[in-house]
């Protein structure tokens, strides 16, 4: 039996920060409390003085591209630049090449992520106009959710028939979750702007192009159709302060059967960033305006945003430096977006306990994964050590993604993640990995 023991930590788990030792024993979290026994059947023992232990982050949103897009991130690179940022488990997007829109295409993807993922897994079933059938066979208890692109995505991805909506949202007995930006309107927009300025658009006019407008109307399409058949709906990566009227918080959301996801740019970057970043941080949907960027960010705290996610999606620097229309959207998040979370809490924006209410317990609790996501007796001891005094300084030699670059590049941020245990296997620890055991394939209590 592995046994280790970490001393004298701040807990932050629940809503409470609290000083005690915890016990991991192989896999599991066996003790929580005040040790007073004898230290020397221990195979490993950590002083955390002056540090926090966080349950591992569960990032319900990532896209590390494999198959078929290996040459941007893989599924070996990318949960090794997670597990270095305290993310501990992922769920993937089925956008990959091909797109994993059958069981046997997606179960392909879990046998790899077995073999070579240093965190957690879990797939999401990918959704077209004509793949009702796949959708149905899927056991609940076995994946994360369905997606659906109601918003400009690759291959046949893209779901617009109102008819295959309505029997997707009508039948379908898992969590939806979906990437609602209204199509035609961009569209329309894109054409405006290549009028004007040929291919030469400026990369600012990114989020007038995927505007509120386009956001919200897919949005409020999307909450409608969760209402007319109480579908379990949760809408990703909220970009525009309109949406959030869609969303609740005067209910516990255990209760809710529509949910809304955060992502990290949408909290740090505004409209002003793309002077000096660029194609860097344009993602879909948008970063739009600093009123914009604030008021996810009180959403996030007054409760009607439920988790805080990454939208992980790395391209290749090469992929990026081109002209608007052909520079791809997305960006690299995973390794970073813990420090970045705990530097708006050193500038007094959001606590730890929320942080981690956002990003490890909500997470867990709305997708219903078996013992994930708490630091609690009896949970897989998927844990984090971070020192919030030590600053370091984000650059190309301590960058983990395969696309080799950061939006957060020259950033200095005051925190550090220390150590990462992967269900209690010591995995990141002070800048060196122990890749003698891989992630697990999440269960989910359904």
């Amino acid at each position: 039996m592995m046994k280790t023991l970490i001393k004298n930590i701040d807990i932050v788990n629940e809503g409470k920060i609290q000083r005690a030792d915890v016990i991991i024993e192989n896999e599991f979290i066996s003790f929580v409390g005040n040790f007073q026994e004898s230290e020397s059947d221990f195979n490993t023992i950590i002083d955390g003085t002056g540090k926090y232990l966080l349950p591992g982050l569960i990032d319900d949103q990532v896209h590390f591209r494999e198959p078929g897009l290996t040459h941007k991130g893989d599924l070996y690179t990318e949960p090794k630049a997670a597990v270095a940022g305290g993310v501990t488990s992922f769920m993937e997007m089925p956008n990959t090449v091909p797109s994993a829109v059958t069981l046997e295409l997606l179960e392909e993807k879990y046998t790899r992520a077995a073999e070579v993922s240093l965190a957690n897994y879990s797939f999401y079933m990918g959704t077209t106009n004509t793949n009702l059938k796949e959708l149905l066979r899927v056991d609940p208890k076995t994946i994360c959710g369905v997606k659906i692109f109601m918003g400009s995505s690759t291959g046949d991805m893209l779901v617009d028939d109102p008819q295959a909506l309505e029997n997707i949202f009508s039948q379908v007995k898992t969590i939806i979750t979906t990437h609602c930006e209204d199509d035609p309107m961009i569209k329309g927009n894109a054409a405006a702007y290549r009028e004007k300025y040929g291919e030469d658009v400026p990369m600012e006019y990114h989020p007038l192009i995927r505007s509120e407008e386009a956001c919200y109307s897919s949005s409020s399409f999307a909450v409608g159709l969760a209402k007319k058949y109480k579908t379990r709906l949760h809408i990703l990566h909220i970009s525009t302060a309109k949406e959030l009227e869609l969303f609740r918080n005067d209910i516990p959301m255990k209760e809710k059967h529509i949910t809304s996801e955060a992502c990290i740019h949408h909290l740090w970057f505004s409209d002003e960033d793309y002077k000096t970043k660029g194609s860097l941080i344009k993602w879909n949907p948008a970063v739009k305006t600093a009123a914009d960027r604030d008021a996810i960010l009180q959403a996030v705290l007054d409760d009607r945003i439920d988790v805080i996610a990454t939208d992980h999606a790395p391209h290749t620097i090469e992929e990026k430096d081109q002209k608007y229309f052909k520079a791809p959207s997305g960006g690299p998040l995973v390794q970073h977006a813990l420090v970045a979370m705990l530097e708006l809490h050193h500038q007094g924006k959001i606590s730890l306990e929320k942080i981690v209410e956002k990003m490890a317990h909500n997470v867990a609790d709305m997708f219903d994964i078996d013992r994930r996501g708490f630091v609690r007796e009896g949970y897989y001891a998927d844990l984090v050590l971070v020192d919030l005094n030590d600053p370091w300084t984000v650059a190309k030699d301590n960058i983990l993604y395969k696309c080799g670059w950061s939006p957060f590049e020259g950033n200095t941020f005051k925190s550090k993640v220390k150590a990462t245990f992967v269900n209690g296997h010591l995995v990141y620890n002070d800048g060196q990995f122990d890749e003698s055991k891989r992630g697990a394939r999440l269960s989910f209590n359904r």
